[in-house]
């Protein structure tokens, strides 16, 4: 009995020791070493491969990319914490991506996590490591050969060379990561991505300023019909080799930044002279036996931007198997055969955000007013593209929310140094994430599915014999639940006026020959006949005062059509809300213009907004649910600039500009319409909220984070 206990006891050590042994070995990253120089990853002319277990793998990629902030912070104050990327990091892995990109330089912390994670993962993380460029030095001197530039650029190289092994201390500075790199995570960067989507003017002015530059001849690297500005991009994928061979005996593969921008492509009907002025071409680079993994090609390309992803005649004409028009896949049909070495498209997606900037045409694939499963399908499609006409992998943009960032055709309506204290849904940059950063340290105040039980601590502000107003209001949204005696929203029309400015308001609302109890600046009208919208006082439309007073064509003519009466206070007239998605455009190929380009974004969706229901729809605005109507609203709909400091637009017409005024709360009332025939108007109460400093907030996987997962998981080899 005594031998067989000591027998048993000695079996399961060993077992547990196999075990164990076996799972080291697992996770252990192979290192491929030959002449005295290690590496992990190499290229041949179509795929990356791993070393793994003696032996190389093709791999196609698969990953996001991961930003630097968080909700409450701006990208240069780091403030995403260890914790948070082992997080993140766990979510992504079970997401089945193998790779992420870092854009720049990241706090110890996020490298001490990827080192911490892999040691303990299944499967390890890799990442494309990237080498930012300063854009304040590139705008001021024009020139990537100019010494600060260019010495800039190199010191960054080597800094993060040093960082990837664990050697590395930076010294505080406002703006930039610091502290002690101490872990070796250079097992797990499959390779470099040099530079940021280059500005075309930098790359002509370059080119125009360093004629005397023609060539460049590295240990590493080399250049062959090279421009000024290639031959700087050649110059620093050597320099990155070279310190990181000398230094440390290892390479990886080296790519530089590009985007359809400034592809080699050739797009005769692109209506924006800058958008097809200025070519970079890193086939002119070319790699010397001395480096053995290899270049690839990296590119950022989406669906609806440049304008020739829309127009150029054979990406419209293109048809995919299934005979839908499909311009994505044909411009990547095009692209990959100017490539002789991998093709990676380092960013692609759409954002599942409420506001719009560009519009696929023929595709449907918008950036912006897309759902969630929407995005997650379209990125999906775009993946399916990508593999199909053989590239090397595909990173989609982004893994994380972005409240800091802006959008062109918005971002004069904010306030800049406050974006990053709220979330604007209107901003469709801000929402690109596949992880949601929704108000609310643990849920959302309100969600807006017809169940109003998150209201029941709530007082009315609003109480008469028809209706109970009820508001709220968080990091996001004004929340207005409306408790309505037997409203039928097929029949009767719920109006909800606001009144958020001092400055001006109509005391009428003319098409419905209302009267109004107080200026009133915004109304949200509920009417299913006629479509649910809200609109605004034409003396407070930004969009009528950017485009048609304030904005110019180049004849001096306005970009929209002028109506001076919209220039008047209280006139009785309400606009509906838009956006521009396009000014005037010329198309040189078929030698037309198209006028500018606009949508309605103050359309109101009806839906379910909790994302735990099987019906959640992400752009929900309001739900009916008999007596009771629950509505969100963005702020940016209210013409507020800042909720977090009560901040909204002043007069534009006194100030001459769009500026902030700063007020107390706004004020809101119901008028209940029923046979056509007013039969509620509320007196117009205050409603007001508390300023913040710091946001609230917690995250929440989208619903297209289960569809990419999918994706991930059957997409490759």
């Amino acid at each position: 009995m005594k031998k067989f206990i000591i027998f048993s006891i000695i079996t399961i050590l060993l077992l547990f020791l196999g075990y164990k042994y076996l799972f080291l070995v697992r996770n252990q990253v192979s290192i491929y070493k030959e002449n005295g120089v290690s590496y992990i990853a190499k290229v041949d002319s179509k795929s990356f491969y791993i070393y793994k277990y003696g032996k190389w793998e093709k791999s196609f990629i698969k990953g996001v990319n991961i930003g630097a902030a968080k909700p409450g912070a701006y990208p240069g104050e780091l403030a995403i914490t260890k914790d948070e990327y082992m997080r993140w990091f766990k979510e992504i892995s079970a997401m089945n991506a193998d790779t992420i990109r870092v854009y720049t330089i990241l706090k110890p912390e996020f490298y001490d996590a990827l080192y911490e994670y892999n040691r303990t993962a299944i499967k390890p993380l890799y990442i494309f490591q990237g080498v930012w460029a300063n854009e304040d030095d590139l705008k001021k001197f024009k020139n990537t050969h100019n010494p600060k530039i260019k010495n800039g650029f190199k010191e960054d190289i080597k800094t993060l060379v040093d960082i990837i092994h664990g050697n590395a201390k930076l010294s505080a500075k406002s703006g930039y990561a610091s502290g002690n790199y101490t872990k070796e995570v250079s097992p797990y960067v499959m390779g470099w991505i040099l530079g940021i989507e280059w500005d075309p003017e930098l790359v002509n002015n370059t080119n125009a300023i360093n004629k005397n530059i023609s060539d460049y001849n590295g240990k590493f690297l080399y250049t062959e019909k090279a421009s000024p500005f290639e031959i700087f991009l050649g110059e620093s994928g050597d320099y990155a080799i070279q310190y990181e061979t000398e230094k440390y005996k290892m390479q990886r593969p080296v790519s530089f930044t590009n985007w359809v921008t400034t592809d080699v492509l050739k797009h005769p009907n692109e209506p924006l002279e800058t958008e097809d002025m200025a070519e970079v071409n890193t086939e002119h680079i070319k790699k010397k036996d001395t480096f053995k993994s290899g270049l690839f090609a990296a590119y950022h390309i989406y669906p609806y931007y440049p304008d020739s992803m829309n127009y150029q005649h054979e990406y419209s004409s293109f048809k995919d198997e299934n005979g839908k028009v499909d311009t994505y896949k044909a411009y990547l049909k095009d692209l990959i055969k100017e490539h002789t070495v991998p093709v990676l498209v380092a960013e692609f997606g759409v954002p599942a955000a409420r506001g719009m900037a560009h519009r696929s045409v023929y595709m449907g694939y918008n950036q912006g007013n897309l759902d969630e499963k929407s995005q997650g399908e379209m990125d999906v499609a775009m993946l399916k593209d990508i593999y199909d006409e053989g590239y090397a992998g595909g990173l989609i943009f982004t893994w994380q929310d972005e409240w800091f960032k802006r959008t062109w055709n918005n971002m004069d309506l904010d306030i800049a140094d406050r974006r990053a204290y709220w979330s604007n849904t209107q901003t469709n940059e801000q929402e690109f994430g596949i992880l949601a950063f929704d108000p609310g340290n643990k849920e959302s105040i309100c969600y807006v599915d017809g169940d109003v039980s998150d209201w029941k601590k709530d007082k009315p502000i609003i109480s008469d014999d028809n209706m109970k107003i009820y508001t709220k209001s968080d990091e996001k949204y004004l929340y207005i639940m409306a408790d309505v005696k037997n409203f039928n929203f097929d029949e009767d029309k719920l109006l909800i006026p606001i009144d958020i400015t001092p400055k001006s308001g109509n005391l009428k609302y003319k098409d419905l020959n209302i009267e109004l109890k107080r200026p009133t600046d915004m109304i949200i009208a509920l009417d299913k006949k006629a479509g649910s919208r809200i609109v605004v006082d034409a003396y407070y439309d930004s969009f009528y005062y950017m485009y048609a007073y304030k904005a110019l064509k180049k004849d001096g003519t306005s970009m929209i059509d002028k109506n001076s009466t919209y220039e008047k206070k209280d006139t009785g007239i309400f606009n509906p809300m838009y956006l521009c998605l396009n000014r005037q455009l010329y198309l040189p190929q078929d030698n037309k213009s198209i006028p500018l380009e606009k949508y309605e974004t103050g359309k109101l969706v009806k839906g379910d907004g909790n994302p735990k229901n099987k019906d959640f729809n992400s752009l929900t605005d309001f739900s009916v649910n008999k007596d009771k109507i629950e509505i969100r609203i963005p702020w940016q709909l209210l013409n507020v600039m800042d909720p977090s400091s009560k901040m909204i637009m002043d007069n534009f017409y006194e100030k001459k500009d769009i500026a902030p005024l700063k007020i107390d709360g706004l004020y809101e009332g119901g008028i209940l319409i029923r046979d056509n025939k007013v039969v509620d108007n509320s007196e117009m109460k205050l409603y007001s909220w508390k300023e913040w400093e710091t946001p609230t907030y917690h995250e929440r996987l989208k619903l297209s984070y289960n569809i990419i997962k999918d994706a991930f998981k059957s997409i490759g080899y």
